[in-house]
């Protein structure tokens, strides 16, 4: 029989036969437990007996420990039955954690649906959802007393907040009635009289939710953002209290929030990716702002974006879906693109009354300023920040952070790595070279190309340009933001004349807006062969836009894509985001198909193809995979070569791929074969 025969023997083969359990002459409780594990073959239910004493308190959702495989291991109480599988006798429940049913059957449903769709263990979709017990924090929550939530009236969409977008107060009136409407809008900057800030659209949509009697949940990159965030929707809710939950808190504060949430001792939460799965109550609207933000994307398993969970999510809880952003995805696109979710759009007079004019000098315009045409900061735009830096702070957006965070050979210009990790050299301003990667020195590096022994830079990070800038304006305060920076992200400027070099994600926000931005490096940013690479750059500089004011005269500089740079121009976020999902289309790329990236040993990964092509899939691959200079041995065998492939599929087959290799990975880890890393619809194919 094939491996495709055997998979399917194993999904239609009978299930054993059913026997009731008993225990004293009485009908005793059966508990089916998933257990705390990776290992994918151990990810199914097994029959437990729950002792008398236990009967109460080992309820579903309740986290337990049990004997297994001799030792003790902890697990969640998923089902009670009164009968078993199980041919043999039945071991009881060790003991009860605790009787908090941290994982209530809302939560079992959507972690059983994002396991399915990523071809993953409920256990790692569980390590997401459900923090670690702080035992004395979950005391302390249980004794309090219930706080009491009240219902706000219905918000009114006034023209300057939903009023003021196609189909936005129809979405407002949707969700106070109790519906579950999915939208996807694409927000313009706040202008005063004119339109209010995204922030506002977020808690009158969170008003709404509330006025129906329900709770509201709202997802953010990163932890700085959903602590802003969370004050700014209590003052508008009337003080209504708005919880964090992110990781980066520990697991105290972290459990504290989560178990108010599961008590039903708040309704509204804000906070990082792992927010997705917050036991709101009623939850009636999941709210996503950014979602193209990769920090909104779990880089370990079960590899799932917190877009997907609550897309998921808001189908198996009837709850309404807000996918909001200054650009729009390509992944959001497809939602819209498959009428799925509806395009909240401003009208175009209110786009050109609300956006800065952005500026693309071609290379006619260059041409005519001589020799600084052709700088990396040419004439026109020192003119520009001139002028501007009689009106207050400027913005300049640097594509990299450091001092030269390029280095090449000074011989051939070709790229340094380091010798031990193939990770890119930088320099700092001492002239001392460092990989970006492992930070080892530089010293004693040679051109693998040529020989040569001399280094350069080969580019400007933030810092260099900050003091590039400082020479050339004299007198005027320069503040650099960024992670590498002397002072780290700087959050706030005021309304003083001074620059302002940031990387993309750490630009200060400038008291009364900016009054020049320059964009530099395009061509950095938006032509990297790598998927989604255009829509990054779109997002970063669309973010940057937003912070100027009205009247700032924006510049794009270094040579962008030209697709880009016009959708940026024309601010056609939406139109860019559907021809992006045209091109993918024809080139059968997520998230136009379903597509599966498998990386692994040779031999494995060449199993899994096998597979796929008995199934008549379009198989990509196998190509070598990057490979670390200093090949780890086992025992002194060399570890095999990794190699990547891709597998891809329409996506009405997604729901097949994912199955199929999640059994085919339950059958390798039965046979103790070696692993497979899975990734289904990647960001990063090759």
């Amino acid at each position: 029989m094939s491996r495709t025969g055997q998979q399917d023997a194993l999904l239609v083969a009978p299930a054993p036969a059913q026997r009731r359990v008993s225990g004293g002459g009485v009908m005793a409780p059966v508990a089916r437990v998933l257990l705390d594990s990776g290992v994918p073959h151990l990810d199914r239910l097994f029959d437990y007996l729950v002792p008398p004493g236990l009967d109460a308190a080992a309820a579903e959702g309740v986290r337990v420990v049990v004997r297994f495989g001799g030792q003790e291991v902890q697990g969640w109480v998923w089902e009670r039955a009164s009968t078993t599988t199980h041919t043999g006798r039945l071991a009881p429940v060790r003991r009860v954690v605790s009787d908090l049913p941290v994982v209530p059957e809302a939560t079992r449903r959507l972690v059983e649906a994002v396991a399915a769709r990523t071809a993953g263990t409920r256990s790692d979709v569980l390590r997401l959802a459900v923090p670690t017990r702080h035992a004395t924090t979950e005391r302390a929550v249980r004794a309090e007393p219930p706080g009491r939530l009240l219902r706000p009236a219905r918000p009114q969409a006034a023209a300057t907040g939903w009023g003021a977008y196609t189909g936005g107060a129809v979405f407002l009136d949707a969700v106070s009635d109790g519906h579950a409407p999915r939208a996807v809008l694409t927000a313009l900057p706040a202008r005063e009289g004119v339109l209010d800030d995204w922030e506002v659209l977020l808690a009158q949509a969170v008003r709404a939710s509330l006025s129906s009697g329900r709770g509201a949940l709202v997802a953010v990159a990163t932890t700085a953002q959903a602590e802003e965030l969370a004050p700014r929707l209590g003052d508008a809710l009337n003080g209504e209290e708005v919880l964090v939950l992110s990781a980066e808190h520990g697991p105290a504060r972290r459990y504290r929030v989560f178990s108010r949430l599961l008590l039903g001792r708040a309704r509204v939460v804000v906070g990082t990716r792992a927010v997705a799965f917050a036991p709101v109550a009623g939850l009636g609207l999941a709210v996503i702002w950014d979602d193209g933000d990769d920090r909104l994307d779990e880089p370990r398993a079960p590899y799932v974006h917190a877009r997907t969970v609550l897309a998921l999510r808001s189908g198996l809880e009837h709850c309404a879906l807000l996918i909001a952003s200054r650009t729009r995805s390509v992944e959001a696109q497809s939602y819209v693109a498959q009428g799925w979710a509806r395009d909240l759009e401003a009208p175009l007079p209110l786009v050109r009354a609300t956006v800065p004019r952005v500026e693309v000098p071609a290379d006619a315009e260059l041409g005519r300023e001589g020799a600084s045409g052709r700088a990396r900061v040419p004439s026109l735009a020192h003119r520009a920040l001139h002028r501007a830096l009689g009106h207050g702070p400027v913005l300049v957006q640097v594509a990299r952070s450091g001092y030269a965070p390029v280095v090449v050979c000074a011989t051939c210009r070709a790229v340094a790595r380091c010798r031990s990790c193939s990770g890119p050299l930088s320099m700092s301003r001492r002239g001392e070279a460092a990989c970006r990667w492992c930070g080892r020195p530089g010293a004693g590096w040679a051109c693998p190309q040529c020989g040569g022994e001399r280094l350069r830079m080969g580019g400007s990070g933030s810092v260099r340009t900050g003091d590039e800038l400082g020479r050339a304006f004299p007198g005027v305060p320069v503040v650099v933001s960024g992670t590498r920076a002397d002072h780290g992200v700087v959050t706030t400027v005021d309304a003083a004349p001074r620059i302002v070099v940031a990387t993309p994600g750490a630009e200060p926000v400038a008291e009364g807006g900016y009054t020049a931005v320059l964009l530099l490096d395009g061509a950095v940013l938006s032509s990297r062969p790598e998927l989604g690479a255009s829509s990054e750059a779109l997002r970063r500089w669309a973010n940057a836009v937003v912070l100027a004011r009205r009247d700032a005269r924006v510049i794009l500089l270094g040579s962008p894509d030209l697709a880009v740079s016009q959708a940026l121009m024309r601010w056609n976020h939406a139109g860019f985001a559907a021809e992006e999902l045209r091109e993918r289309l024809e080139l059968e790329l997520p998230p136009a198909v379903r597509c599966a990236r498998l990386d692994g040993p040779l031999p494995a990964v060449e199993a899994y193809l096998q597979t796929a092509r008995e199934q008549g899939w379009d198989v990509l691959g196998p190509v070598h995979a990057p490979q670390p200079v200093a090949q780890p041995t086992r025992a002194g065998v060399p570890v095999p070569e990794r190699v990547r492939a891709l597998v891809r599929v329409p996506l009405s087959q997604g729901h097949d791929l994912a199955e199929t290799l999640r059994l085919q990975s339950r059958e390798r880890s039965v046979r103790r074969e070696d692993p497979v890393r899975i990734e289904l619809d990647p960001t990063v194919l090759w």
